[in-house]
């Protein structure tokens, strides 16, 4: 698919003001700016991540009345439930908070509904294995916000439960919880609205442990892979969070991790953001997609070697074969839509099949959101029901759509970017129709053309050790901070490009003075692109890698184009 690129207009003189009062490099300066950061004083906290920044974790509505109530269930000995969800960002979030009231000595515990089983949030099953546990209070993460039902049953019961949860609020049907923290609710006056599940834990534990300072940096690795893993916003406290976390991350001793790590084969000398988000995030994702998120929430918490090494095996070998299976059901699906679908009257992709495994419909959906550039919601069926899951694109709010659509859904959730649903077999033609209804009202032709946003033009050249050191500074990346690009044009080829995986490329180009190697993942269609030509102009991320103990600079390719064959649009 053909994407349009967007090199940002740069205010010269504001740059050079600004590389001149920090003590910076244009380059980067020109990168601040692209960032919507201008002030001396804004750019030294995004720089240097300070947890001073941080808010005070009682400016939560309902916080104070949270920490009032778990403190009693602990004085008095009651049984706690902690109750979580199957993703990185629910599992980690259970993990400290469980770990947090053991060690206040709690009578507490932890349950993970099963993906397959049970589905997302609380459930009548789960909730009766509450009541006959003899649990007084329930603390439910990452989850519960939509859980009405399942919260009135509780209060029936005698239950008390606190919601800690990052997802959208239906305001018209909110559930009568003891205590609700989630910034997005009405009347919730917490400055930083994008904190996710395990960010909101966090928060939690802080207030309980009197710590409004976030002096204990015990959770802040955990914290880091929640948000990075559930592709939270990089900006505010998600990036101080996660920038400190990496920091912890990296001299953990969390015996679980390091196993994971080993094996995975990760021999790097410093974990970064994006070996989260494709090294140890798919690995413990991974068991509550295609197994029992159980295992991956004991490898966090055990303080066994030998278990933990069993524990990561298992992760692994669960993970290879989760690629396996989403391949397979990608290929089916693409097949599918590039049969079906009508692309000038459907805006919002649907596509579906018997038995396709509601584990990893949600990463197909991504796959095919990026690859056709459409809003996509893949669903597996069995029997009479489907379960499944949407990914966005920019400019469009997946979760108001499928809001706009409840009545043909039995279940749904989710936010902005990503959505989950349950619904009978028999409505999903009508919910594919209203869906594409509701989404010609939201979003236009226009936006279903990919952009590339460009930082700036350069020359190989300029990509040197200083560049490089600046441009580690920005990490970590993500909404809010998206990866810098960069386009140098003309470059040779030098060789023949080869195949890299199973679906990428790797070449070297090379302009006047400087020779890279760059290498391009999912790039299906770039060989046959580049076929008959020996020049490109690339859009590119560069990269830092140590070859023979040298450090030497790799072009990690968005995007390229034939030399000279494409008009650059201004921004």
């Amino acid at each position: 698919m053909n994407k349009v690129w967007i090199v940002k207009s740069q205010d010269k003189v504001l740059r050079e003001k600004l590389a001149k009062e920090l003590g910076i490099s244009p380059i980067l300066s020109a990168l601040l700016i692209n960032r919507n950061l201008t002030e001396p004083s804004a750019i030294d906290k995004f720089l240097h991540c300070s947890k001073g920044s941080l808010h005070d974790p009682f400016k939560f509505k309902d916080m104070k009345k949270a920490v009032g109530r778990i403190r009693k269930a602990i004085n008095q000995k009651e049984k706690i439930m902690v109750y979580g969800d199957y993703d990185v960002d629910g599992i980690t979030a259970v993990a400290m908070l469980t770990i947090f009231l053991k060690k206040e000595g709690a009578r507490a515990d932890w349950y993970l509904p099963n993906r397959i089983e049970e589905g997302y949030g609380l459930n009548m099953e789960a909730v009766k294995f509450v009541k006959s546990k003899g649990v007084s209070l329930l603390i439910t993460v990452d989850c519960g916000t939509t859980d009405k039902k399942e919260v009135d049953f509780l209060n029936q019961c005698g239950i008390d439960t606190i919601i800690v949860d990052h997802h959208q609020v239906q305001k018209d049907n909110l559930p009568a919880a003891l205590c609700l923290i989630n910034p997005l609710q009405p009347d919730c006056s917490y400055p930083f609205k994008e904190l996710t599940g395990a960010g909101l834990t966090y928060k939690l534990i802080c207030a309980l442990s009197g710590d409004v300072e976030h002096k204990n940096e015990e959770f802040l690795d955990l914290v880091a892979l929640g948000t990075v893993a559930d592709v939270a916003p990089q900006m505010g406290e998600n990036r101080i969070l996660t920038k400190l976390g990496l920091s912890r991350l990296n001299s953990t001793r969390r015996i679980g991790i390091q196993a994971l790590l080993d094996a995975a084969g990760f021999y790097g000398n410093r974990i970064q953001g994006n070996h989260i988000g494709f090294v140890i995030g798919p690995r413990i994702n991974v068991s509550g997609r295609i197994g029992s998120p159980d295992i991956a929430l004991r490898l966090i918490l055990t303080e066994d070697m030998a278990e933990a090494r069993e524990l990561a095996g298992i992760l692994n070998e669960e993970n290879s074969f989760r690629q396996k299976l989403q391949e397979g059901i990608l290929k089916e699906a693409v097949s599918k839509i590039e049969g079906e679908v009508n692309f000038k009257d459907h805006r919002v992709i649907v596509v579906w099949g018997d038995d396709w495994h509601p584990g990893v419909v949600g990463i197909v959906a991504s796959r095919i959101a990026d690859r056709f550039y459409r809003p996509a919601i893949v669903l597996g069926i069995r029997g009479d029901v489907a379960k499944g899951s949407g990914r966005s694109i920019e400019n469009f709010h997946l979760f108001e759509a499928v809001y706009k659509c409840k009545d043909l859904l039995e279940n749904f959730g989710g936010h902005e970017a990503a959505c989950g649903v349950t619904i009978l077999r028999n409505n999903i033609e009508r919910f594919k129709d209203s869906i594409n209804m509701v989404a010609h009202t939201m979003i236009n032709t226009e936006n279903l053309v990919q952009k590339v946003e460009v930082d700036m033009e350069l020359v190989l050249s300029s990509l040197d050790k200083r560049l490089m050191e600046e441009l580690d500074m920005l990490e970590p990346f993500g909404a809010g901070n998206p990866q810098p690009l960069f386009l140098s044009k003309n470059l040779k080829i030098k060789g023949s490009p080869s195949h890299l995986g199973r679906s990428g490329i790797k070449m070297w180009v090379a302009d006047k003075n400087i020779t890279c190697e760059a290498v391009c993942f999912n790039a299906q269609d770039m060989l046959g692109r580049l076929q008959g030509s020996n020049c490109v102009d690339m859009v590119y991320y560069p990269k830092v890698r140590k070859v023979s103990g040298i450090d030497t600079v790799k072009l990690e390719a968005k995007d390229l184009k034939v030399a000279q064959k494409e008009e650059f649009l201004n921004a």
